[in-house]
């Protein structure tokens, strides 16, 4: 399995960012897939998940800014990120299950004026 995140960097208070998650070694279609977190200091956290038919669940914290999707026919998740904020900086991380968790290499987002 591997998954590699990309579209991470500096942003301003307010502004947006989209990621992207290529996976392979699975098959997407049946795979719920996620995104995670992790600022420094702080332990690891979930921010989206969806389901491989779609349905989307967020952190209360991202709920009505960040969106995630996906293509099944791209093997590929995303996370659009809107109205980002300072404490949304963090190390984001693609993720998988499938017996275990499996981790992408991550990409910063940092959000700073």
């Amino acid at each position: 399995v591997q998954l590699v995140e990309s579209g991470g960097g500096l942003v301003q208070p307010g502004g947006s960012l989209r990621l992207s998650c290529a996976a392979s070694g699975i098959i997407f279609r049946f795979r719920p897939m996620a995104w995670y977190r992790q600022a420094p200091g702080n332990q690891r956290e979930l921010v989206a998940s969806i389901t491989p038919g779609g349905t989307a669940n967020y952190a209360d914290s991202v709920k009505g800014r960040f969106t995630i999707s996906r293509d099944n026919a791209n093997n590929a998740v995303y996370l659009q990120m809107n109205s980002l904020k300072p404490e949304d900086t963090a190390l984001y991380y693609c993720n998988v299950n499938k017996s275990t968790d499996y981790w992408g290499q991550g990409t910063q987002v940092t959000v700073s004026s």
